[in-house]
């Protein structure tokens, strides 16, 4: 890893296996064609190093802004996003496990305010980052959009959103 910020905790942490290849999972984290079918609803780019984009999920009218930092391909994501009061970075590492299958670690960590409200955040982000894992994972083995991020919480969806 190069340059890797110091983690602070709380870490906010999810991990999972994928039956993929690594080049496969990768490739379904940073091309938002992909990961638009099992997370957020749009992305308005490719993650690539130095590059801002912005994520949406139009069903509640939230989105981040996320600034890439790091790349190395079909081993790791490093970005720095607008999810909570103040960028926090989030990190994806994918570690193959033979030739068809990837275990995949995300970190989100750098929370701010009193140790109560940190610790909050961090249980939230290690809960939507297990969604993100889980509806990977269902994608990419069966072919299925799972829904999970959408049907979590059915009463904060915007007015008239329908999929």
């Amino acid at each position: 890893m190069t340059n890797a910020p110091t983690k602070r905790a709380p870490i906010a942490k999810a991990q999972l296996m994928i039956r993929k290849p690594v080049g496969q999972v990768f490739e379904a984290m940073v091309d938002p064609a992909l990961t638009s079918r099992f997370w957020f609803s749009k992305g308005s780019g490719r993650l690539e190093a130095g590059k801002r984009v912005r994520w949406e999920w139009e069903m509640y009218g939230v989105h981040a802004d996320v600034d890439v930092k790091e790349i190395e391909p079909d081993r790791r994501i490093l970005v720095e996003w607008s999810g909570y009061e103040a960028p926090t970075p989030v990190e994806w590492r994918f570690e193959p496990k033979g030739a068809d299958r990837t275990f995949v670690t995300v970190e989100n960590w750098g929370f701010g305010g009193e140790a109560e409200k940190a610790m909050a955040s961090a249980l939230d982000s290690a809960g939507g980052f297990a969604f993100q894992l889980a509806g990977l994972k269902v994608f990419l083995e069966h072919g299925i959009e799972p829904n999970f991020v959408l049907d979590h919480a059915p009463d904060h969806l915007v007015a008239g959103w329908v999929r």
